[in-house]
């Protein structure tokens, strides 16, 4: 089964228009290989796939070598290097295939950032365009089915995940794909770094933080429970973020003197991942964090959207000391606008601070209407 990536037409329309590297970004096992083939295949450019995890094709890359290079790609109009972390000093490689053979359109997939942008930043100063492939949207899933159809899968979803493997599996199959993930996959860029002292560590940081889902993090409290140094605990944080695992969601302040802005919350990228990591797969009527749950799906499958529609929004959660708080807050094109997330509720009401000091928008996102908020611009 071929789900269609809503970038597969912003890859395309950057192929025909400009003459920039491509960079595609995002998770292991989140169909970059399958996305850049489909590209190769869809350009009506005559394309060469090189894997950087064959040996044959690492060395060739690696030698920097401009006739080389020349040789290798004769009679292509497009080359596509996967897992381009692999190859030392690909940055360089890249600018060359950039400056010495402009006719040639190129393609560099990368597992994680901080892999692959650390390698190529300076060397591609100007020369690249970089695009994210996250785990599958709603939006990606819904082609051929309304939106009936698409919620009767809500639950499948928020217990097992969007990655593609899992979602296309049966679900006797689901949960064995999940532990591969989370066990061969999910840690290796970042268990790949020579900085990474302590890798149990990692695994119980992403425990601890599952059952944190909804709630602010306290690096202090992490600190004490997994027994290493607060600049360790905030270095993983950053490695897990920039290997697409999780995100942060900073707290929303105008410098009022009852607004709590200190600590961020922290969510996964996909819920399956989360529910794996925990060992808990069970469906929503014997689960007592469906809340957090549902949270953190309504807003990571929000994260994605603006990912994929290219709205430039920064998000918050708001909270004061006082207790009064919205789930997810976004400010940008549209203004200042709170949500409210709460699977079953059909009625909250606006905190009294947030409306006084504010003025921003306020809505109440349950299984009513969370479609009309994460489909806008998708279908």
């Amino acid at each position: 089964m071929t789900i269609s990536r809503f970038i597969e037409k912003q890859c395309l329309n950057h192929l025909s228009t400009s003459g920039k590297v491509m960079l595609l970004y995002g998770p292991r096992q989140t169909g970059k290989t399958t996305l850049a083939k489909q590209l190769g295949k869809n350009s009506g450019l005559k394309a060469l796939y090189l894997s950087a995890d064959l040996t044959k094709y690492e060395n060739l890359l690696m030698q920097r070598d401009i006739k080389t290079l020349s040789d290798l790609t004769e009679g292509y109009q497009l080359v596509i290097i996967d897992e381009a972390q692999r190859v030392k000093d690909i940055g360089l490689v890249l600018k060359i295939l950039y400056d010495e053979m402009p006719h040639l359109k190129v393609i560099a997939t990368g597992s994680s950032s901080f892999e692959l942008a650390n390698k190529t930043a300076e060397s591609l100063t100007g020369r690249k365009q970089v695009f994210h492939l996250l785990p599958l949207s709603l939006g990606e899933i819904a082609h051929g089915m309304n939106n009936y159809e698409l919620d009767q899968k809500l639950e499948e979803i928020l217990v097992y995940g969007l990655y593609p493997e899992v979602f296309t599996s049966s679900t006797s199959k689901k949960r064995n794909i999940l532990g591969e993930i989370c066990e061969s996959y999910l840690f290796k860029d970042v268990l790949q770094l020579t900085t990474v002292k302590y890798t149990a560590k990692i695994r119980d940081l992403l425990r601890l933080l599952s059952y944190q889902v909804g709630q602010q993090v306290s690096v202090n409290e992490l600190t004490q429970r997994l027994s290493i140094n607060r600049e360790t605990v905030e270095r993983y944080i950053d490695l897990l973020e920039k290997a697409f695992v999780i995100f942060r969601l900073p707290a929303y302040s105008r410098n009022l003197r009852n607004e709590v802005s200190k600590m961020d919350k922290i969510f996964f990228y996909d819920t399956g991942i989360r529910n794996s990591l925990i060992d808990n797969l069970k469906p929503l009527d014997q689960r007592i964090d469906t809340g957090n749950l549902w949270e953190n799906f309504i807003i990571s499958e929000r994260r994605k959207q603006l990912f994929y529609t290219q709205q430039n929004a920064q998000c918050y959660f708001w909270r004061t000391y006082s207790g009064s708080e919205i789930d997810y807050v976004e400010e940008g094109e549209n203004g200042l606008n709170g949500f409210e997330i709460k699977l079953s509720k059909t009625k909250v009401r606006v905190p009294k601070l947030w409306q006084d000091e504010y003025q921003g928008g306020f809505q109440l996102i349950n299984r009513i209407n969370y479609l009309d908020l994460l489909m806008e611009g998708m279908r």
